[in-house]
């Protein structure tokens, strides 16, 4: 499979177009008729299996709990699909850095852009329904505005665990509830109701172990990602 050989076990960095068609008995030629450019084949293998992000966003979107707890459950979702799919997960972080993202072609970088707008549309909708209901300020932001906060805390800290020896450095442990301490806290200055005490750690146990169980369920009705070259 493309993303277990060699050259990106090692490092994407020294992936090559030539060891990655051998490895997938593709001619060299015949990859670069599809890919411009090993960067482009990268956007390319994210923006295809980018069905199952929306796919799972839905679903927790129509599950019927509060919606602060539909914007946990996203984070949720995040961290399992990272556990569940390491190296994808790897791979769709490295696709926006810019040695990637600069060097990819305008059409492939459009579209990414493309598939992520229903999944932000998902995401202040949830927002937007919160401020419908009266439990959360709008704070003179639009839902959208508001959205990114904690999408860019979910994410933030993901990345920021998935560079090795960065919290050991800081003398830090990985514990697995504090991204949600985190984003409590957030919510709680948000105004989000209902507003949630973070020193209660059995509570906040208990909330998450449930929205593990209900998002795990969804796993179940996801396509297999796809990690062929020229099946993109």
């Amino acid at each position: 499979k493309f993303l277990g050989i060699p050259q990106a076990r090692d490092g994407i960095l020294q992936l090559q177009m030539a060891p990655l068609a051998k490895a997938c008995e593709y001619a060299t030629g015949t990859l670069y008729q599809h890919f411009s450019s090993k960067e482009d084949l990268l956007l390319a293998l994210v923006a295809r299996n980018g069905c199952n992000q929306l796919r799972l966003f839905e679903q927790i979107a129509a599950l019927a709990i509060p919606h602060r707890n539909k914007i946990l459950a996203l984070c949720v979702a995040e961290d399992l699909a990272r556990q569940y799919h390491p190296s994808h997960a790897r791979l769709e972080q490295y696709v926006f850095t810019e040695v990637v993202w600069e060097n990819a072609s305008a059409s492939r970088r459009q579209l990414i852009l493309d598939n992520s707008k229903p999944l932000s549309a998902l995401v202040s909708g949830i927002v937007r329904a919160a401020i419908d209901a009266g439990e959360l300020p709008d704070h003179q932001c639009s839902a959208l505005e508001l959205s990114i906060a904690p999408w860019a805390l979910c994410c933030g800290s993901h990345n920021l665990e998935q560079t090795a020896g960065l919290f050991e450095a800081f003398g830090l442990n990985k514990d697995s509830l504090q991204r949600y301490r985190h984003m409590h806290l957030l919510l709680n200055g948000m105004q989000w109701q209902p507003l949630l005490d973070i020193t209660d750690t059995a509570t906040l146990t208990a909330q998450i172990q449930d929205l593990k169980q209900r998002v795990e369920q969804l796993f179940h009705n996801l396509c297999p990602l796809n990690v062929d070259p020229l099946n993109v």
